[in-house]
């Protein structure tokens, strides 16, 4: 299944996207949601949330009064971290039965507030983050939910910084605007990209990209960090490093846009073992290249993935040429050329074998 994290700011209008992402069919699991569900009237959550806290935390109804639990829970450290002891375990428990009911064709959008915060963005195969302006979320918070503003500047203090989420959203939602703008950019993300990476990732049917020569993108370098960060998450110790290379590693180059990384391991075994955990993952492997050679299913952001042992030269090679070519700007147009009459010989064989074609 396809896994999404849905984020943003407190007053950023998540509720907007998760609404049509729902109606579209995917299964939306709310971490806020649940959050509430574990230490409902009668649950173990609640329990021993009284057992720790005392009575005073419980309204005349028997329920969770929270403002209570706060002036209590996060007094200090030590009350904090006794308060997560009993709900985190709960949320995780309860988050990982959701997943698990999921259908295997479905994709899983996981609504969860703090996950920037909580580092969380790698176990994802793909993150949204509705983006809103603080001012415009202030405001929101103010007159919509009738919060007062102190409390709400607070609020938005304790969590990530709008550059942060930016930085490990694969996709920005802007809903600083109107609703109808919003609604309809998330049902083309959804026709676009979110259904068609189920169904590659299901089928295990790798994006191929294109080779043609586009002017350099600054965003190559991000999109990089947030693959390595989701390669670092599947294959751990495996690797010593993981590197962005290729020529969308050289800042001003002109290349093909598919992001190149090479997973260093120490040795043969372990390229085996993380070709295993890679493709385990979802990664499809080129069985054409001499070298493990992987492909991923995202069909907006092609990648490819390269295993090489420390003592394989290539492994030195790809880090020393990106080094070699970012730092001479000589180096640099002399291999833009070749890229350039790389992409123009792959396209006359393409149209050589499309006039054969056409004789049949």
């Amino acid at each position: 299944m396809l896994m999404v994290g849905l984020t943003g700011g407190i007053g950023a209008g998540k509720s907007t996207v998760t609404s049509v992402l729902a109606e579209t069919g995917a299964v939306i699991v709310d971490a806020d949601k649940i959050a509430r569900e574990v230490v409902e009237p009668g649950t173990p959550g609640l329990a021993m949330l009284v057992a720790e806290f005392g009575e005073g935390i419980l309204d005349a109804d028997g329920a969770l009064d929270r403002a209570a639990l706060a002036a209590l829970a996060f007094v200090d450290a030590e009350r904090t971290s006794a308060l997560n002891a009993i709900t985190h375990p709960l949320i995780g428990e309860r988050t990982a039965e959701l997943f698990g009911s999921a259908p295997q064709d479905a994709i899983v959008v996981h609504d969860m507030p703090l996950l920037v915060e909580g580092g969380m963005t790698p176990g994802y195969h793909l993150v949204i983050v509705v983006d809103t302006p603080a001012d415009i979320r202030l405001t929101r918070l103010v007159e919509q939910r009738g919060m007062p503003e102190a409390d709400a500047r607070a609020r938005m203090a304790r969590q990530a910084t709008d550059e942060q989420r930016r930085a490990v959203a694969d996709v920005l939602v802007d809903n600083s605007g109107e609703r109808d703008a919003v609604v309809e950019l998330t049902r083309v993300l959804v026709e676009f990209r979110l259904v068609p990476f189920e169904h590659n990732l299901r089928t295990g049917t790798p994006v191929i990209g294109d080779r043609t020569v586009v002017p350099f993108r600054p965003e190559w370098a991000a999109e990089a960090e947030r693959a390595i960060a989701r390669l670092r998450h599947v294959v751990g110790g495996l690797a010593p490093r993981i590197d962005h290379v290729g020529p969308t590693s050289v800042v001003g180059l002109d290349a093909p846009d598919i992001i190149d990384i090479q997973v260093t391991v120490r040795d043969e075994a372990g390229a085996d073992a993380a070709l295993h955990a890679l493709t385990g993952a979802g990664w499809v492997q080129d069985h054409s290249s001499l070298r493990p050679l992987l492909h991923w299913c995202d069909p907006v952001r092609p990648l490819e993935v390269t295993i090489l042992a420390e003592d394989d030269p290539e492994h030195a090679f790809a880090l020393l040429m990106a080094e070699v070519i970012g730092d001479d700007s000589a180096a640099r147009e002399e291999y833009s050329q070749i890229l350039r009459r790389a992409d123009r010989e792959e396209t006359r064989r393409w149209e050589r074998t499309r006039c054969r074609a056409a004789r049949f």
